[in-house]
């Protein structure tokens, strides 16, 4: 960890590629669930970027049975 960096599990929200790294989900299927959900309760809009919300995203990972 380099000076003021934040870890990963500590992060509130996660750019995709964070997200795809700690969920082990790769970045294509987060980019297709992010198009599918863009009103999804765990996902914020930093202008066009997407951001996923860590505790809520694994929330709703828990609810899933295949993804």
């Amino acid at each position: 960890m380099r000076g003021n960096e934040v870890p990963i599990w500590q992060k509130w929200t996660l750019v995709v590629e964070e997200a795809a790294a700690y969920f082990r989900i790769g970045e294509n299927k987060l980019r297709n669930l992010i198009n599918e959900n863009q009103d999804a309760d765990w996902l914020i809009w930093n202008g066009n970027r997407p951001q996923i919300k860590r505790v809520k995203f694994e929330n709703y990972l828990d609810n899933l049975s295949v993804i």
